[in-house]
């Protein structure tokens, strides 16, 4: 039997109609919830409510409209979305009540004041570097790559590149902390 004729059943109060429905749609239900709203747990709870009314509700299911397998993914995807969208919204007051007493820990300000004299420090302790040296490490921490491709950037050795890596870093460290 079909999933449209086995909802028109539960409509009728057939108890067993529902308990073959539920074998044949629980689990495209409950994967069409779990990918909207993610959470395991509540993935399997809004499952249930939306099982629970798929029999609470038959009786406004109307074949000529569509299959009962699309309505009830329908319905699954209207409250899944409903779940997420209630959890936003707790999220989102909590953070406006938490924002609303919540004095900032640091004065913006002196925080822009110390990360400019960093700034302004680490520059300074990068000029003491050799120029391969430099070169090195401004590949791969100012421009994001990796020690391969500083290596291939270079036209070096790996092992090369490494040791330049490795003998910066610590002349820096040495620099930045006999500084700070």
């Amino acid at each position: 039997m079909e999933a449209d004729e086995l909802l028109v059943l539960v409509a009728g109060g057939d108890q067993r109609a529902f308990e073959r429905l539920y074998a044949l749609v629980s689990g495209p239900v409950f994967g069409l919830v779990r990918r909207v709203v993610r959470d395991p747990a509540q993935s399997e709870e809004v499952a249930q409510e939306v099982l629970l009314e798929a029999w609470r509700s038959a009786g406004r299911f109307d074949p000529n409209r569509g299959s009962a397998l699309s309505w009830i993914l329908t319905l699954a995807h209207r409250r899944a979305v409903d779940r997420v969208r209630s959890a936003r919204a707790a999220v989102d007051r909590e953070q406006r009540e938490a924002s609303r007493y919540h004095d900032p820990a640091f004065d913006q300000v002196a925080e822009e004041v110390e990360a400019g004299l960093e700034r302004q420090l680490v520059r300074r302790c990068l000029t003491r570097l050799t120029a391969l040296q430099r070169q090195s490490v401004t590949l791969a921490y100012y421009d994001g790559y990796t020690y391969r491709e500083v290596a291939d950037r270079l036209s070096l050795p790996l092992g090369t590149v490494k040791t330049r890596m490795r003998d910066g870093l610590t002349r820096l460290r040495d620099c930045l902390g006999g500084a700070a």
